[in-house]
């Protein structure tokens, strides 16, 4: 009885609840911040759930507030939290020679959206190796580009807190500024700018061109062709980030930045940041001019893709939002993408996501209006940043009250779980309804 009422979509949000709260404990010790004082509960869980839901967004200086345990503690959850905490139980289970449960496979799908659970080991180790691959590459670099600035333990050590952190799209800058004082680094701008792109794409993307070219050094299987899903998402990505970085270019148009490739490192980042939800900024987004936050909102509403570090409603939902109007528009009776054809079903989740996702950040909106001094654009952007877990701040998260913390908690977990994980986990098990109903009529538009 109580396994039945345990469905896998309430496990994987339990799960994330659990582990937020044991992060918030940790971040409350005294051994956890450079002072030696005991940080209250409500901002710790703030920080716990913005590491965990790879938001970025906090109400403290990372780099100066909290000792390297506490530093390290945030680590390791936005790397949990990244990966998602059911990567890490295959990891060991694997490790011990266990053979997961049928329902912790169900989880796993629902959490990464990954292939059926006959593939779930190996989708588990090509998901480990290809985000220790990266992160490694990315802490070597950064680590020699650093070394010019630091000592050689401090300057490995921001190497692998940023590249962590970029590649789980978290955000969370050891510097006062963020990256700010690196807006006309080459460097940081592309492996930073990487490392946001491949962990944003989700690991079924990932997975799936693994598994293209690895066949193609095998003359013995057929060559495998891209999914539908991953195309789409390869379509997307670059659309959202070109358009973007357009759009907040011209925003900055008169913004006295020093060159013209500090204008084009900016407003690429920028948007690589928002739609790839990292949350990283290079410019003060407190200064940004509306053209550029209504384009940074629009990014962080979409977020990334799904089944990876990011949030937001995912590309793919809007793709096919965007799809489907024109398919309605055409007159046309189903909706076909690259020459298979999209099940009702599928796009009705669509809808329904960015319904809730509408409906979640108007409600906040509503409640931050009556508890925090701030504009409404501030109160926007705080909020869509939250739900699309990106981390960027116009400057008032440090100031925002109990009630505004604890509402932007709640956004920043269903934006990590997803909107419809969290009504499935409310709801329960899908009902058959035994009898089929005559259709009914209703006009629209």
């Amino acid at each position: 009885m109580f396994y039945s009422i345990l469905t896998p979509h309430r496990l994987l949000l339990l799960g994330f609840i659990f582990i937020i709260f044991a992060g918030a404990f940790l971040l409350t010790l005294p051994i956890a911040s450079t002072s030696g004082n005991s940080q209250s509960f409500i901002d710790a869980l703030f920080v716990a759930t913005s590491a965990i839901s790879t938001t970025g967004l906090t109400v403290v200086d990372l780099g100066s507030f909290y000792s390297l345990f506490g530093q390290i503690v945030i680590l390791v959850l936005v790397q949990i939290g990244g990966l998602g905490y059911m990567i890490f139980i295959v990891t060991i289970v694997l490790q011990l020679g266990v053979k997961l449960s049928l329902g912790g496979k169900l989880i796993l799908e629902e959490s990464l959206s990954s292939p059926p659970y006959e593939e779930v080991y190996h989708f588990s180790k090509v998901v480990i190796f290809i985000t220790f691959i990266f992160e490694f590459l990315g802490a070597v670099v950064l680590s020699l580009y650093w070394m010019r600035d630091f000592p050689i333990e401090h300057a490995v050590y921001l190497g692998i807190f940023h590249s962590v952190s970029a590649f789980c799209t978290a955000g969370f800058s050891l510097f006062p500024d963020n990256l700010s004082a690196y807006r006309d680094s080459i460097v940081i701008n592309v492996i930073i700018d990487m490392l946001c792109i491949v962990g944003s794409v989700g690991f079924f993307v990932i997975y799936d061109v693994y598994n293209m070219v690895s066949r193609k050094k095998r003359e013995d299987e057929p060559p495998k062709k891209l999914s539908t899903h991953t195309k789409l998402v390869l379509i997307m990505l670059p659309i959202l980030i070109i358009t973007g970085a357009l759009l907040i270019y011209l925003s900055e148009w008169n913004t006295p930045l020093p060159s013209f490739k500090d204008r084009i490192l900016t407003s690429t980042f920028q948007a690589i940041a928002a739609s790839t939800t990292t949350g990283f900024n290079t410019l003060d987004t407190g200064m940004v001019k509306t053209l550029g936050l209504a384009t940074m909102v629009i990014l962080m509403y979409i977020g990334a893709s799904p089944g990876g570090t990011g949030g937001g409603v995912k590309t793919t939902t809007f793709g096919l939002l965007i799809s489907s109007t024109i398919s309605v528009i055409s007159m046309k009776e189903e909706l076909i993408l690259f020459n298979r054809r999209i099940s009702a079903r599928t796009k009705d989740k669509a809808f329904a996501i960015c319904t809730i996702a509408l409906l979640l950040i108007a409600l906040d909106v509503l409640i931050l209006s009556v508890t925090e001094k701030a504009s409404f654009m501030e109160i926007v952007f705080e909020t869509v940043s939250a739900f699309g877990t990106v981390g960027l701040s116009t400057g008032i998260t440090p100031t925002l009250s109990v009630t505004g913390k604890i509402v932007l908690v709640i956004t920043m977990l269903i934006g990590r779980v997803g909107p419809l994980a969290i009504g499935f986990s409310i709801r329960g098990k899908c009902k058959v309804v035994p009898i089929k109903y005559p259709e009914g009529g209703i006009l629209v538009g």
